[in-house]
């Protein structure tokens, strides 16, 4: 299970937000380079990076910050926000972010998520991020009447990489991981399942490798590192080689 290590940009600083609310965010690093770098050092192998700024304007708004990142480290990086469109899908893959994360348009326009899919396969990461069990978009500012499965299920033949599902509810709260949801989600679907939201210890990383579903691909890791609640090589032994 690979362990993603969160850098969320607001206003080209490292935050963290709480249940996605852009007026509850914590400044961790007003360098996100220098923070990727160190993510490299401790020796995690991926880099997960979501832009708040851009996730609500619908465009991103964060680009220096994350060109910074991209230059700083040679991670692959999956990143997320604000990106509505082919163009700017092309224009970020070949900005050298490995994979980006889909969420809004998946609802919006899955016909777009799944032209990009076709083009760039293995290179498209939807995002399901559910609060109250239903699929929330635009900076999680609007809930529909989908499920994340119901939202998985339309894009299983399109040759996306993964379904990035973010538990909105325990998002930054450091409460637990939502394991049962995961795994369900996992066991619905043929596409590998990103767990994130809640991460509050070493003990969430293991209980998703306690509920032994093999689609469970990763999970994705943020206030619990800035706050130093994950013991990083126990962590790296508890989720196993892939890391």
């Amino acid at each position: 299970m690979i362990l993603f290590p969160a850098i969320d940009l607001k206003d080209g600083q490292c935050v963290r937000l709480k249940k996605g609310m852009m007026a509850d965010a914590t400044v961790f690093n007003d360098d996100p380079a220098a923070q990727a770098k160190l993510f490299q050092a401790q020796g995690f192998q991926w880099l997960h990076c979501v832009d708040l700024n851009g996730a609500f304007a619908g465009h991103s708004a964060n680009a220096e910050a994350i060109k910074a990142i991209r230059a700083a480290i040679d991670l692959p990086i999956q990143l997320g926000g604000g990106i509505r469109d082919l163009a700017a899908v092309e224009a970020w893959l070949a900005a050298g972010i490995t994979r980006v994360i889909l969420g809004t348009a998946a609802l919006t326009n899955p016909q777009f998520v799944r032209e990009a899919a076709r083009k760039f396969p293995g290179r498209i990461v939807v995002g399901a991020d559910a609060k109250g069990g239903r699929i929330a978009t635009a900076g999680w500012a609007d809930v529909s009447d989908l499920t994340p499965v119901d939202l998985g299920k339309r894009f299983e033949d399109a040759g996306v990489a993964a379904i990035l599902f973010t538990d909105i509810d325990g998002d930054g709260l450091l409460g637990g991981v939502n394991v049962s949801a995961t795994a369900a989600l996992a066991r619905a679907l043929s596409i590998p399942v990103i767990a994130s939201g809640g991460v509050g210890s070493n003990a969430d990383i293991e209980a998703l490798v306690a509920a032994g579903e093999p689609g469970i691909e990763g999970v994705v890791v943020g206030r619990a590192l800035y706050d130093r609640r994950i013991d990083i090589p126990a962590a790296f032994k508890l989720a196993g080689s892939r890391n």
